[in-house]
Parts: structure tokens; sequence; C-alpha cells
């Protein structure tokens, strides 16, 4: 899917997404795949590799995969799996344990 406008999710929806605005997956939105935008804002569950400048992963959000950002924000009680890769090349790689949370 190529868009040149802000996406807002609340579904499921499986592929990739290719947006020079911002995706927003709602608090209902399940997405498998790929995303590629200026901004992401997860606050439902998204699974696969996320590419943008900035992604914010909200307190209902859960994010496993990859995320490829300069600037990342994950808030208390959001939930993250995987590896994220700054663009200045620094790679840090994440398991948060929710259990202990």
């Amino acid at each position: 899917m190529e868009l040149t406008c802000k996406l807002y999710i609340d579904g499921d929806l499986e592929g990739e997404i290719n947006s020079q605005k911002d995706v927003n997956i709602g608090q209902n939105g399940h997405v498998k795949g790929l995303i590629k935008a200026q901004k992401v804002i997860v606050q439902g569950y998204m699974e696969g590799t996320v590419d943008a400048t900035r992604v914010e992963i909200k307190a209902a959000g859960h994010v496993k995969g990859e995320i490829r950002s300069s600037e990342l924000i994950i808030e208390a009680k959001a939930i993250f799996e995987g590896v994220s890769i700054l663009n200045n090349g620094e790679t840090a790689k994440l398991k948060l344990d929710v259990s202990k949370a």
C-alpha cells in the first residue's frame, strides 16, 4: 500500500505500508508486516518491521520485531520485544519482561 496521506488502522492488516506521512495503529489495530512512514504511533499490536523517523509505543501498545528510527519513545506499560536500530548505526537489543511490571 503506497500512501501520501495519514493512515489510522483500527482493525487487522497484513502486508506492507509505505506512507509519506504518519501511520497510527489504534487500540483495536493488529498489523503484521512492514511499515515505512514519517511517524508511527502504536496503540494496538504490531508484528514485523517499523522504519520511521519517529516511533511511539503508547501505554496499550505492543511491538514485536524490528524498529529502525532516529527517535523511539516507549511509554510506561507499553511492550517492545525485538531489536531497535538507531539511524546513526547503533543497535540495541531489548526484551522487556512485563511479568515484573
